[in-house]
């Protein structure tokens, strides 16, 4: 996987028509402790940057953003039942959902990894 970055701590797929989408190592360990997703409705669509769901941490609740449009085309279930995921392995077991992308020259805006870890600093 060759993910890319936004600016609001979501990691995206690229390469892929359908590609995963989930939170970044930073998120997890700024939120803490996840007890809660609200997950995106399946066959929802999104504009790029817009909230798509919701997190809660034993910290704080915090939405989530799509780093790309498109419309829901799958959601990790195993989130339901084992929010922890997020934390254990936010961009693997823990991607949230899903996207069939609208226009993949939209993750041309996004950050690769080397400039996503400096714009932490």
């Amino acid at each position: 996987m060759n993910p890319k970055f936004s600016t609001q701590h979501q990691w995206i797929e690229t390469g892929t028509l359908k590609p995963k989408v989930g939170i970044t190592p930073h998120a997890q360990e700024t939120l803490g402790d996840i007890v809660f997703i609200q997950l995106p409705n399946l066959g929802q669509s999104i504009d790029q940057f817009a909230q798509i769901c919701v997190v809660e941490s034993v910290k704080a609740a915090a939405d989530v953003f799509s780093p790309a449009s498109g419309t829901v085309c799958a959601v990790n279930d195993a989130l339901t039942s084992d929010p922890s995921l997020l934390n254990t392995d936010p961009m693997g077991e823990g991607w949230i959902y899903q996207l069939e992308l609208n226009n993949e020259a939209e993750l041309a805006s996004l950050l690769n990894e080397d400039d996503y870890h400096k714009s932490l600093d």
